[in-house]
């Protein structure tokens, strides 16, 4: 019986030894991996997008002081939850001794090992995660569609008739199915690499714009009425925040490792990104006030050759993002869901793009329903990234360490439980004002 219960502890302490010497970064077999260079590219173009036009009118809702303040402290809450969020990944992987789990079946995972009346939640766990970052993706996308729309709907009102914005949506349908049809994110490195670029040229432009004759600070409020601040959350969480293409940017990276790191890839990007967001917030409400619209490329003077110029150059660069975001999307339903109910594989190609093109035009059909860009990405960012952002990362944490222990004075439950609360309270009132203030853009 001694004999039996040595051996077992003997069987116990090898499985856990082999655990702990198990690393999945070093197990993963991407197809076409990504280097350090193209990852850090990838992930300021998903981070940058239309999100940092929409900061003086985020700070229109907050005013200068509270807008700063607020920026960073949402943007740290952010950087810390995408943190706990591949931890807890790598911690499941690491356990299950698989190279990689996607961020569905890691809610799955901890909801089996967590507190016992969560568990009951598991059997919808995958569809749950996977509905709500495909929506979102797919929200960005509608998002985009409207925002190129704008752009081009401004030149063309300039130089040769004035069209409503929802017949340049009709005009862009067919170069958005092309870009959309490219299914590898290595082949679209070069392109957001191109894109950084056009946004570095872009930004200088847009600061000329915002930094030139300033009126007195006097003029602008520090602090806004408190009611404006859901609409200041959904807009900030939509900007800071793409869940699934920084997880899946870090998925087909060939150093997982250094996307980590205290002075990783994600740091670095995200100072970067924050910086930006904090200065262009600013200062385009400095300039602006309470006219800033949901794109600041859109108060810029529509006459003048340097504003036509970073228009076009932020619609490139936003359709370039839409191929982008879309891609986590088409990879969750189609790779995931549908592509299994077709036995035939010689033609999965074929049908990927049929269901590629199917998505395009439900964002076409989506963008000429709500063809307002302030009141659609607040409303996106919201209920979606409140959700996927700050949630579902503070609930698996705390699966995840229910066995492990929470450390010292239970540190990490408390924090967790507290972005629960923030996450459940911002998401709720900022989705209700999203849509009341779409009820009243309609009812007008």
């Amino acid at each position: 019986m001694q004999n039996d219960i040595k051996n077992e502890s003997i069987v116990c302490s090898e499985k856990v030894s082999s655990t702990d010497d198990y690393d999945p970064h070093l197990h993963r077999n991407v197809k076409n991996p990504t280097n350090n260079w193209q990852t850090f590219a990838h992930f300021l173009k998903a981070s940058i997008g239309t999100g940092v036009l929409a900061m003086p009118s985020a700070f229109a809702h907050a005013g200068y002081v509270n807008g700063v303040l607020l920026t960073l402290i949402i943007g740290l809450l952010a950087l810390y939850c995408l943190h706990i969020l591949i931890s807890s990944m790598y911690l499941l992987c690491k356990q299950q001794r698989v190279p990689y789990v996607s961020f569905s079946e890691a809610m799955k995972l901890g909801l089996q090992e967590g507190p016992p009346f969560l568990r009951c939640l598991v059997p919808i766990a995958i569809p749950f995660v996977d509905g709500f970052l495909a929506f979102y993706h797919f929200g960005i996308c509608c998002v985009y569609v409207v925002f190129i729309a704008e752009s081009i709907k401004q030149l063309v009102d300039e130089y040769l008739v004035e069209w409503d914005v929802r017949l340049h949506m009709c005009i862009i349908v067919i170069p958005l199915l092309l870009i959309y049809s490219i299914r590898n994110l290595r082949l679209l490195a070069p392109f957001s690499s191109a894109a950084n670029l056009l946004l570095l040229v872009g930004f200088g432009i847009i600061l000329y714009y915002i930094c030139s004759d300033l009126p007195p600070l006097s003029e602008r409020k520090p602090f806004e009425d408190y009611l404006k601040l859901p609409t200041f959350f959904g807009t900030v969480l939509f900007a800071l925040e793409a869940v699934g293409v920084i997880l899946a940017i870090e998925e087909n990276m060939s150093t997982p490792r250094a996307y980590v790191q205290p002075c990783g890839i994600m740091n670095w990007g995200m100072c970067i990104v924050l910086s930006l967001y904090v200065f262009i917030g600013f200062f385009g409400y400095w300039q602006y006030g309470d006219e800033a619209l949901g794109s600041v490329t859109l108060n810029i003077p529509q006459s003048e050759i340097p504003a036509q110029v970073v228009k076009i150059f932020f619609a490139i660069t936003t359709y370039i993002s839409y191929a982008l975001q879309g891609y986590v999307t088409a990879h969750i339903l189609w790779s995931k869901y549908l592509s299994k109910r077709f036995k035939d594989v010689s033609k999965h190609t074929l049908y990927e793009l049929i269901f590629r093109a199917v998505i395009v035009l439900l964002t076409f059909c989506c963008a000429i329903a709500i063809p307002d860009l302030s009141l659609f990405l607040s409303l996106v960012g919201s209920f979606c990234l409140s959700i996927l952002g700050l949630i579902f990362p503070a609930l698996l944490q705390i699966c995840v360490q229910y066995e492990r222990g929470y450390g010292p004075y239970k540190y990490r439950l408390i924090i967790n439980l507290l972005l629960l609360i923030f996450g459940f309270f911002g998401g709720i009132v900022g989705t209700y004002v999203s849509i009341a203030d779409i009820v009243a853009a309609f009812s007008k």
